[in-house]
């Protein structure tokens, strides 16, 4: 199994598309970069081929609604900096998320 991605993730994990038109998705899951403000709120995924698809909510140089797969995440690597799973992180509703990570 990939360090980003267990099969916990995998099977409570929503479909592209399931949370769609929903005003305050519930996130599953936190990825974030530890050497700066990168982070990625997971909504719904999904295997596609050799790879797995994300969409989510992105906080970096912008912040967005938008997709991103798990190949791309786990090929960051800056000096031995990779992104990282928050494993503490407790499901919940996008917007106390986004408070919960403004209040740190």
């Amino acid at each position: 199994m990939h360090r980003l991605l267990s099969t916990e993730l995998i099977d409570g994990l929503p479909r592209l598309y399931e949370q769609q038109g929903v005003d305050d998705p519930i996130v599953y899951a936190k990825f974030f970069f530890p050497a700066g403000c990168w982070t990625w709120f997971v909504t719904e995924g999904q295997p596609e081929g050799n790879d797995f698809t994300f969409f989510g909510y992105v906080i970096g140089f912008e912040s967005e609604f938008g997709y991103f797969s798990l190949k791309e995440l786990e090929q960051v690597n800056v000096k031995g900096i990779v992104i990282e799973r928050d494993c503490y992180f407790e499901p919940g509703k996008l917007s106390t998320c986004l408070l919960d990570l403004h209040l740190q």
